[in-house]
């Protein structure tokens, strides 16, 4: 009998805390001591213990026993780690230009006449852009399995297509090869490196680094520790990641891949920085001549702009990137000092101010069929994160534009931010493309931001595996 019941959620678990977590509406998971109905944490809840419990100073989220606290703080997991040799503070951060400060005005604070003028400034800096994308809806055989299996929920369903169109377009792309090493940012449980490795299981010399900034219950790289794949998972925050002093990197040499789904706002930037560029450098200042790689080769092609090493990092070394592969969403979590365009902004006469403003109003692109979908089926918690904006559909602007207009106006707005990426790309020498690699159905964040190296670095490139 007592087996039915004790499901953890009408009983506790046997061996386990006998707390109800009203938040969670189950009983709390901790095993307990012999003899003990309650865990150290919930102890305080009954009368099992005298001794005092304090929230502790690192981390107030979890507790401790008051006079077990100068023990606890040598050991606590919250406490402050060395930063480790890639750890390069605000390293991919972008300049921050006092004469750029930006107030913040919500788009509720704005007259109709305000936001048409911005409006008219949207689509006259799209005037001879794509903003009509190319449809590549792709699969991969390495997901056949999965994607056929009864046994995944809706959720799962919808993930396990974007990860296959994902894969199915970098195969077009020729960008699952061997001598790789692939950068997933924002790497999470890192799914995304696990199925690229599964397509790529008969490759050789195939290494992944997984960039996630928090630490990830459920990681699935543990999966390939017996792999001849390196799996190595960098616990760091994109904007002080310095690549090019990573271990695994310096020791392989090879070209990188990168790889991202639902790369949140800036941390795309981000990446592009941290693949790209070096250190803080002035926009309007001459670059220096010279690049060095990795292996001391010959350069990257004239078309590319050479980029300074950082000072007082330990070599002029720069990685070779062999292309990537982004999936993009929530633009109005975007940042002005990380955004990577802000010279395509100046050519179409834009700065700062209407970047805000239109970083803002891009979350009118999914707001409109959030609210539709909201009423049909539940969101799942990545779909809640990635497709909720800070700033809400105002009331006040009911009546002065429709649903659909504002969705219309938000996805030009999420254009033209991707196209300031694109010219970036374009700058460093890669051939870029924005496509849907899946429906709205199945994720309302549904572009792709791809790019591939031109010629001449496919070139120098051959002449380094040769």
């Amino acid at each position: 009998m007592e087996g039915s019941t004790a499901d953890g959620v009408s009983a506790p678990l046997p061996g386990r805390c006998a707390f109800y977590v009203v938040k969670k509406k189950r009983y709390c998971k901790m095993i307990v001591g012999r003899g003990k109905t309650l865990c150290g944490e919930h102890a305080n809840a009954g009368e099992e213990s005298e001794k005092k419990r304090i929230p502790c100073p690192l981390d107030p989220k979890h507790t401790v026993f008051e006079d077990n606290l100068a023990k606890h703080l040598k050991k606590c997991n919250s406490k402050e780690k060395p930063k480790p040799i890639y750890y390069v503070k605000d390293i991919n951060a972008g300049c921050e230009n006092e004469d750029e400060s930006i107030e913040e005005i919500s788009i509720a604070d704005r007259s109709k006449e305000e936001l048409d003028e911005l409006i008219v400034k949207l689509k006259t800096a799209l005037q001879g852009l794509n903003t009509k994308l190319v449809e590549k809806t792709l699969s991969h055989s390495a997901l056949y399995e999965p994607l056929n299996d009864p046994k995944n929920g809706d959720s799962a369903f919808k993930h396990l297509k974007q990860q296959a169109s994902i894969l199915g377009n970098m195969e077009v792309l020729e960008l699952l090869s061997p001598n790789r090493c692939y950068i997933e940012f924002g790497a999470g449980k890192g799914k995304l490196s696990h199925w690229i490795h599964i397509a790529l299981k008969a490759a050789e010399n195939v290494h992944f680094l997984l960039v996630e900034r928090s630490s990830t219950r459920f990681k699935v790289d543990g999966k390939h520790k017996n792999a001849d794949s390196t799996f190595d998972r960098l616990q760091v925050d994109i904007q002080h990641l310095d690549l090019r002093k990573v271990p695994l990197l310096r020791e392989k040499r090879l070209p990188v891949i990168g790889v991202g789904k639902h790369l949140c706002g800036a941390a795309t930037d981000l990446a592009l920085r941290c693949l790209f560029e070096h250190n803080c450098i002035d926009e309007d200042d001459d670059p220096p001549t010279k690049r060095v790689k990795l292996n001391h080769t010959e350069g990257a092609g004239d078309d590319m702009k050479p980029v300074p090493s950082t000072e007082g990092r330990e070599t002029g070394e720069e990685l070779i990137v062999s292309g990537l592969a982004i999936a993009l969403c929530c633009h109005h979590r975007c940042d002005w000092r990380h955004y990577v365009g802000k010279e395509f902004f100046r050519e179409k006469g834009l700065g700062p101010e209407e970047f805000a403003a239109f970083q803002r109003m891009s979350s009118w692109a999914t707001c409109g069929m959030r609210k539709f979908s909201s009423k049909i089926t539940e969101k799942t918690g990545e779909e809640e994160e990635h497709e909720m904006s800070e700033e809400a559909v105002p009331d006040t602007l009911n009546g002065l534009m429709s649903v659909e207009d504002r969705e219309q106006i938000g996805r030009l707005c999420k254009h033209l931010i991707d196209h300031g990426r694109v010219h970036y790309l374009q700058q460093k020498g890669f051939k870029t493309s924005l496509r849907y690699y899946t429906s709205r159905d199945v994720s309302l964040e549904n572009v792709l931001l791809t790019a591939i190296p031109t010629a001449n670095q496919n070139r120098d490139e051959s002449k380094q595996l040769s």
